[in-house]
């Protein structure tokens, strides 16, 4: 195998596997990157949940394939000077990297050892295409609402489903529930539902950045297959049963509260600095036109802030984990008021920006 490559787009492609690539090293072949040069040239990674394949423009002198450390190699095809880089495989699987003078060789593993990994198997009938805009916009607003404990991985996703042409992604940690429902031409999402792992995810969000056109999403068998121009990914779908989220979103709530986003957002991350650790508690206190945002711990003092806000109901006090507001708040549009749906001090609120009904964060308040 011999190819020569741009150094600059060999070094985004490789940048693109860096968060795939097996951290705990449990199998050797994982930490390496897979490259096909034929046709074309085309880097891969896995760590057998997630999938990455990148197609590069290279001159191809000699067809074949090579593996090689991920993250050594990525990091020294960064410190190249800009220009051509030629990569030839060696005897006893070698990598050589040549660009001007430097000459480096690195020691690869068989390529006939790199796994191949399932691909999408067409016998589901679920397949869609979506804006990559509305995609990257669907992940940012729920994912962060996945939980992080390993113990209960059927939350360890986000959940895709869908009717018509309308696709919904719900994600939870049992605390809060984010859910955001957009209208996908010609979706045909599974009714049934299915739980999209929170790294893949993570990483085709990071392949969406910067992007345009459309993405091309299968579901197959137990994994999905997502394409755009020059990338695939195939994640594997987590095996379990999400909650039936619809449960915990009040139907109706007593009192609305509007107010501007970033004024919110920056009182909440005054305050917080002195909420207890453990906790993150603010109280949100409401008045007619006025809420105060206030929270206190023993080891660190008190601290409060009036706002005003568009609000003519009951007096009501509600605690809430501050850090499940922020997150929320960082992902809603700046343009738009955030409106917060209120029962009682007990009862979850429900949070979304005002006069958009395709996005709802649901949140259970806290004793304080």
């Amino acid at each position: 195998m011999e190819f020569s490559i741009d150094r600059g787009e060999f070094t985004q492609a490789l940048a693109l596997t860096q968060g795939v690539v097996e951290r705990r090293n449990t199998m050797p072949i994982l930490a390496n990157v897979l490259l096909e040069a034929g046709e074309d040239l085309s880097i891969a990674a896995t760590d057998l949940e997630v999938h990455i394949k990148r197609r590069c423009g290279a001159k191809v002198a000699e067809a074949g394939a090579a593996t090689v450390a991920a993250r050594k190699f990525y990091e020294l095809v960064r410190e190249l000077a800009p220009g051509d880089v030629t990569i030839r495989l060696l005897d006893n699987h070698f990598v050589e990297v040549t660009s001007g003078r430097s000459r480096v060789r690195l020691v690869g593993l068989p390529a006939e050892d790199f796994p191949t990994f399932p691909q999408a198997d067409g016998s589901s009938d679920s397949a869609f295409t979506i804006d990559v805009e509305i995609l990257a916009r669907m992940i940012d607003r729920t994912l962060f609402a996945v939980s992080t404990d390993d113990t209960r991985a059927h939350l360890g996703g986000v959940f895709l489903t869908g009717a018509g042409e309308t696709l919904r992604f719900v994600g939870t940690d049992g605390h809060r529930l984010a859910l955001v429902s957009e209208s996908v031409g010609g979706a045909s999402a599974p009714e049934k539902g299915i739980i999209l792992p929170r790294k893949g995810l993570t990483e085709l969000r990071r392949l969406v950045e910067g992007r345009d056109g459309e993405a091309s999403v299968s579901i197959g068998g137990n994994v999905v297959r997502v394409e755009l121009a020059d990338v695939a990914l195939v994640m594997r779908l987590i095996d379990g049963e999400f909650p039936n989220y619809e449960q915990v979103i009040p139907g109706e709530v007593k009192f609305r509260v509007a107010i501007a986003k970033d004024e919110l957002l920056s009182a909440l991350k005054r305050v917080s600095v002195v909420a207890s650790d453990r906790s993150r508690g603010v109280r949100l206190a409401l008045a007619n036109g006025q809420m105060t945002v206030s929270a206190s711990s023993p080891d660190f003092g008190e601290a409060s802030e009036e706002l005003e806000v568009s609000y003519d109901g009951d007096d009501l006090t509600v605690g809430f984990n501050s850090r499940y507001l922020t997150d929320v708040l960082a992902v809603l549009p700046d343009t738009q008021k955030v409106e917060i749906g209120l029962i009682d001090d007990v009862s979850p609120g429900v949070i979304c920006s005002e006069g958009d009904d395709t996005y709802s964060y649901v949140v259970m308040p806290m004793r304080l």
